[in-house]
This record gives structure tokens, sequence and C-alpha cells, in this order.
């Protein structure tokens, strides 16, 4: 654990969005980051290195809203970057490319004043937990589920079906890669997968 500073009239917490590709979730990061940026507060936004499907440097939603940030290889580099005398808000973006001392970042950020806001998958293409989401949403004050539309049926979906032939847990891509189904849709695709 962090060593933690507690800052008298500071008051942080942790939000995290999450929902399958195509739900929304960098477009509601960067939403709040500019308001927070409109505000004039102090922000600092990272994203995994690995993600540059869009931009090397910039947080893009598949809408096209963009907002710069800074590419790290882990969550300690995150720790080490944030200034928590002048940071007011911590944008992450694609949490779950993060490793698990994402949590204890996380944490510290907030028990530091400062207002943290996570977006990433919560589920994987198999539909299950995907890296450190989970932690993620036991810790914070706010959780906003999105939705994407399931491409089958219109429902809500449920998760980022993966179109593409490949068993690696990561595979960055986009509708040529990944569709949203609803639970029924998915279950009915993947059933002679499994």
């Amino acid at each position: 654990m962090f060593l933690e500073v507690k800052h008298e009239n500071k008051k942080g917490w942790i939000e995290v969005i999450c929902g399958s590709m195509f739900s929304g979730k960098t477009e509601e990061l960067i939403r709040r980051l500019k308001r927070a940026e409109f505000a004039k507060q102090q922000i600092q936004i990272f994203k995994p290195q690995l993600d540059t499907r869009y931009d090397a440097l910039k947080i893009v939603s598949h809408e096209g809203r963009e907002i710069i940030s800074m590419p790290v290889q882990n969550s300690q580099a995150i720790q080490l970057l944030v200034n928590v005398e002048t940071t007011d808000v911590v944008g992450i973006d694609e949490a779950q490319f993060f490793d698990e001392g994402l949590v204890d970042v996380a944490t510290y950020l907030a028990n530091n004043g400062i207002r943290v806001i996570i977006a990433g998958l919560d589920m994987d293409y198999r539909g299950m937990p995907f890296g450190v989401m989970p932690q993620l949403l036991s810790i914070a004050e706010y959780v906003t589920k999105v939705h994407a539309i399931c491409v089958k049926c219109g429902n809500l979906a449920y998760v980022s079906h993966r179109i593409k032939d490949s068993k690696n847990l990561i595979l960055l891509g986009e509708t040529d890669a990944y569709e949203p189904l609803c639970r029924q849709c998915f279950n009915d695709v993947t059933k002679n997968e499994r």
C-alpha cells in the first residue's frame, strides 16, 4: 500500500464507468474530464501504452471525441506522475489493461483528495470479468454501467463478442473484431464455441 497523505480541504473519490465495447465508456470519461477542465480544475489523464488504436497520445472515443493523455506502461507510472498537491482530477481509460496495482494507486489518489475517474471493459470477449475491473468496481463510490445495443436483436448489449478468430485475451480491434450482443444472442452465438 502506498503512503497516504490526508488533505484537510480536498475530498477524493473513485468513479468507474464500465460496459461493453461501443457502449460509450470513453465518450462518458471524456465528457466528465472536459467538464472538470471547463471548471478550471487541474486534470491528468492516462491510458495504457498498448492502446494505439486511434492515437498514440490521445484518448479517442468511437464517436471521434478526443482528449490528450499520457500513455503509461503500468499503474505505478500513474502514481509517480500525479502531483497530489496540485491535481484535482485523474482520468484513466482502458483500465482492464492495467495491472492489479491500479487498485492501490486509485485508492492512494482518492485518499489524497483526488477525484479518480476510471473507464474500462467489465467483461472480456468470453463474458468473464476482465482484469482489475472487478476490484475497481468494488472500491468505487460511484459506478456507471453503460450499454451498447445488441447488433442481432436491438436489446441492451451485455458483452463484446469477438468475431475475429483469436484466443488471445487481449486483441485490440473495432467493429472488424467485436460486436455488442445481449445475453441471449451471445449465448446463442457461442453455444457451439464452448
